[in-house]
């Protein structure tokens, strides 16, 4: 697992010569709503295991939470189930908000 900054992965989004990842936000719907990345997909922490046949294993996926402590467990545990293209933004949407887009709302 790489450990990714926001700026880090705004520079990635924003590159047309890599292929863009998926965008795994591990929060509660009510928290995904209040704000979340452009194109992030949402699959609750607790559903992930039931729902690991919904993500690509050859894919690279980015493990979004608030902070990135929950994302960071789920960027562990799919690593243990055969996945290795595997990030965690680290500071999650919070550190996006501050880094990146001032106009997300933050909880």
């Amino acid at each position: 697992m790489q450990a990714l900054t926001a700026p880090d992965l705004s520079t990635w989004l924003s590159d047309t010569t890599r292929v863009n990842p998926t965008l795994l936000d591990v929060r509660e719907p009510w928290e995904f709503q209040a704000c979340h990345i452009a194109g992030a997909i949402t699959i609750p922490m607790n559903d992930i295991p039931d729902r690991l046949s919904e993500l690509d294993v050859n894919q690279p996926i980015v493990c979004i939470c608030h902070h990135g402590m929950r994302s960071m467990q789920i960027a562990v545990f799919l690593e243990q189930n055969g996945f290795s293209k595997i990030s965690n933004l680290t500071g999650g949407v919070h550190a996006w908000a501050q880094q990146v887009d001032s106009t997300m709302p933050t909880y």
